[in-house]
């Protein structure tokens, strides 16, 4: 079918208009960001300010560590879990994925009270593994739902035919399916790095003394109020912790997109 002159004009005015209006507000941040103020110098002065005042450097190399181990992590167990969901057929697997999906169902305001003691009780708050345990466990399940609907989708012939060659179920996940799968697990490793950078309540809670393994979101909202009451050094501090996701994103963009949009156009 094509497409008229005018049809296509009035396609690019409405997502230049979706464009903007998503695009809009971040730039407000930017823009405010390097405005002077009472306690800010302006321009790149803000932005220096911001990282000594709120020590954002230590914050983001905790959100940094605790990003790359739940994304590292999380990925290789959904990639297991959604290959055996996926392709294989067991007694009590449809029972055991809907039991997974409860991870997906239950929000996180609901179980991080009593996941705190639980944890306290055998030692691990105010540690690493408090922040990044938690939302490991939160990843996989959503992970475990993403690829298995990949793999499922997995033509049956490469795998029919990798076995009769003598291929291991390994070697059939790791050189046969998930590179075909690679659209939709990096499509799962942008999304879970957005979730991780930008979890706040984990942290809070669970880190209740240690200053020192704050992440970048939460250092952001003690800066907020206690160590700044100017606009311009909060949008500054804003600015700082969004960066990296803005940077993963544009740097993935084009598999995260065909990720996105892998089955939408049938054969």
């Amino acid at each position: 079918m094509r497409v008229s002159p005018s049809e296509r004009t009035l396609n690019y005015v409405i997502l230049t208009a979706f464009a903007v209006f998503a695009i809009w507000p971040i730039l407000s941040i930017v823009v405010a960001g390097l405005q002077p103020d009472a306690e800010a110098p302006g321009g790149v002065g803000n932005l220096t300010q911001a990282w000594e005042i709120g020590r954002f450097g230590s914050y983001l190399r905790t959100s940094v560590l605790v990003s790359a181990f739940v994304v590292t992590v999380s990925t290789v167990l959904s990639v297991l879990a959604g290959f055996a969901f996926g392709t294989m057929r067991f007694r009590g697997a449809d029972a055991l994925f809907y039991l997974m999906l409860i991870g997906i169902m239950m929000p996180a305001e609901a179980i991080v009270v009593p996941l705190f003691f639980d944890l306290r009780a055998i030692g691990l708050t105010d540690t690493f593994w408090a922040i990044a345990l938690p939302q490991v466990a939160q990843s996989v399940a959503f992970g475990t739902f993403w690829l298995r609907a990949a793999f499922r989708s997995s033509p049956r012939s490469l795998v029919e035919a990798a076995r009769l060659d003598g291929a291991s179920t390994g070697r059939i996940l790791w050189q046969v399916l998930v590179p075909l799968a690679r659209p939709a697990i990096v499509t799962l490793v942008v999304l879970t790095f957005m979730w991780t950078w930008n979890e706040f309540l984990i942290p809070l809670v669970m880190i209740p003394t240690n200053e020192a393994l704050r992440t970048a979101p939460l250092g952001l909202g003690f800066f907020s109020g206690q160590y700044t009451q100017g606009y311009a050094l909060l949008a500054a501090g804003a600015t700082i912790v969004a960066l990296p996701v803005v940077i993963v994103y544009l740097f993935l963009q084009r598999h995260f997109i065909a990720g996105m949009l892998e089955g939408a156009v049938k054969d």
